[in-house]
């Protein structure tokens, strides 16, 4: 097969061709979040399968996706979108607060979205790993993205004097790493602490990374 089906247009029911192919669309992510970021897993799920978990057809399937690696890229996508905007909404509210305040919301935010629901979590750091060179470059992409904020609240932190003067660039990578396996980690069982335990281990983390030994702010 070398494209989708194409679906059917016009109004049906009340509904235009648009609304029925966003509701199908949604149908399937749902069911995918169910079966990839639950049991049998991405690698263990059919087409078949995951079109009878949405109650729709296979036909309907390939009018929405090409193959099930699509429709993985698309959640993958959309659960980082979810957390992303809970952070951008969190730091909408924690402006003029001091370094320490503001990167406990943050990562509150982060953790509590990406953690609220462990299939979100599957999607997030296991499932898209390992898939295929397109899902690795996307995934890595993504990655780039969480880098690129907290690089931006490293400079901003600098510019406020609240930080040492530095390219955060590589120690916001090693970060972000430290961010997502201990997470992952501590979503698994394998850490025993509670969420805001971790939270507070990952501020300290940053902290540590932005104020080293022996520097002291500017005065004036």
């Amino acid at each position: 097969m070398t494209g989708r089906l194409r679906a059917p247009t016009g109004r049906y029911g009340g509904r235009s061709a648009e609304e029925r192919q966003a509701e199908r669309r949604r149908r399937f992510l749902d069911a995918a979040l169910e079966l990839f970021g639950g049991s049998p897993g991405y690698r263990g799920t059919t087409i078949a399968a995951l079109s009878q978990a949405a109650g729709l057809s296979t036909r309907q399937f390939y009018e929405e996706f090409h193959t099930l690696e699509d429709v993985l890229g698309a959640l993958h996508l959309e659960v980082n979108d979810w957390a992303e905007q809970a952070v951008l909404d969190a730091l909408a509210t924690a402006d003029g607060l001091p370094l320490a305040e503001r990167a406990s919301v943050l990562f509150h935010a982060y953790a509590h979205d990406v953690t609220s629901d462990p299939r979100r979590v599957r999607i997030t750091f296991m499932e898209i790993v390992g898939v295929s060179p397109r899902l690795e470059e996307q995934r890595l992409a993504r990655r780039a993205r969480w880098i690129d904020l907290i690089r931006a609240e490293a400079d901003a932190a600098v510019l406020r004097g609240e930080a040492a003067p530095r390219d955060y660039r590589l120690a916001a990578t090693a970060f972000i790493g430290s961010v997502n396996g201990l997470l992952h980690d501590w979503s698994a069982g394998w850490v025993d602490a509670t969420l805001d335990e971790v939270v507070d281990e990952l501020v300290r983390l940053l902290l540590g990374m932005l104020r080293p030994a022996g520097w002291r702010p500017a005065t004036g």
